[in-house]
């Protein structure tokens, strides 16, 4: 409900916002405004109307956010007490964990990139980039959305969904509403007739959701999208925890980013579009490199959990095979019941 409730409210007041920040961009040219509201302006005259889509979608998670919370507070009076839901690991290992997850999955896909531009997919640019430029387009976003996106959808709705689903259909379900958020943008340049009319924003939205029906969007775009969520989301219930999660998020960003600043596409390769598309999220050759990832954290994984560096020291398994506990949706850990039966079996002989 939080997320389609935040899809529909920003159709409706994106048209809003559209207008408001068209009149600050015409009073900034011909006003004398404060030098942030005259940059506001500025950057509102440069937006498309998707751009306000999306601020307007930002906004209206906002709004609907304390309901989330309300239903957080709700399963978790239901489930088990804090503790067992939050475990707690060692600093040092929190940062191994994000600094040996960033460069497996940054360095992976870094390596794709460079091995695709050898094939002709790409070249370098004439120029690269300033520092300044790296940091702003590159490593902030690397930071800052790994950390946001990590505790709203591996944390927030990856743990809801933990309490009344298996893990495996959690991650499933999880992936799937991470690659769909994630493209909820038109295809191309979008034609919107009157982007101020107050229908405006539902028009918008059924160009995107057109986008889902072309085949080759589903298969070379969604679906990378989609592995890169069940990746997240396999690392945060093996580990139990958000660390690791967030260091193969951040390093994939790193790379993406970073890659599109030094090299660009070349128009007619054969490897375009199915091979691999505009950018590194895109085609069967970053499929194929995420399966590499999730083989190479499968083992990096088993060396941290053996040595205690995780919360969950090794036993990862047990939390797979947890079920959903009926009526009270708590999460049943594997390892308890197993142990209780022994009791029992003890006890009876």
């Amino acid at each position: 409900m939080w997320v389609f409730g935040s899809i529909l409210m920003a159709a409706v007041i994106a048209p809003w916002l559209y207008q408001a920040g068209k009149d600050l961009a015409a009073s900034a040219e011909t006003g004398d405004l404060p030098a942030l509201l005259e940059w506001l302006g500025a950057a509102c005259g440069r937006a498309k109307f998707g751009r306000f889509y999306d601020r307007a979608l930002l906004l209206s998670a906002l709004c609907f956010m304390p309901l989330l919370w309300r239903r957080i507070k709700t399963l978790k009076a239901a489930g088990e007490p804090e503790s067992a839901v939050k475990p707690r690991i060692s600093r040092r290992s929190v940062g191994i964990q994000i600094a040996v997850a960033c460069v497996i999955s940054g360095s992976l896909l870094w390596t794709t990139g460079w091995l695709l531009a050898l094939t002709g997919a790409y070249e370098l640019k004439a120029s690269a980039p300033s520092v300044a430029k790296f940091v702003s387009k590159a490593l902030l976003p690397a930071v800052g959305a790994s950390l946001l996106e990590e505790w709203l959808f591996r944390g927030v709705l990856l743990g809801l969904w933990l309490r009344f689903a298996r893990p495996t259909a959690a991650c499933i379900g999880a992936s799937l509403l991470f690659a769909f958020l994630h493209f909820l943008d038109p295809p191309g340049p979008s034609a919107i007739q009157n982007p101020g009319h107050a229908l405006a924003g539902f028009e918008l939205l059924g160009k995107i959701l057109l986008h889902f029906t072309d085949l080759r969007f589903f298969v070379a775009d969604f679906a990378t999208l989609t592995v890169v969520g069940l990746i997240l989301g396999w690392a945060r219930v093996r580990t139990g925890a958000l660390w690791f999660s967030i260091g193969l998020h951040s390093g994939w960003i790193l790379a993406f980013k970073a890659f599109g600043l030094f090299y660009r596409e070349v128009p007619g390769h054969p490897l375009h579009p199915w091979g691999v598309g505009g950018s590194l999220r895109s085609g069967i050759v970053p499929l194929i490199a995420l399966g590499l990832t999730t083989v190479v954290c499968h083992f990096v994984l088993n060396r941290i959990s053996s040595a205690g560096l995780t919360a969950h020291h090794g036993d990862h398994e047990d939390l797979f095979e947890t079920r959903a506990a009926k009526g009270s949706g708590a999460l049943v850990d594997g390892g308890a019941r197993r142990e209780n039966v022994v009791d029992e079996y003890r006890a009876g002989g």
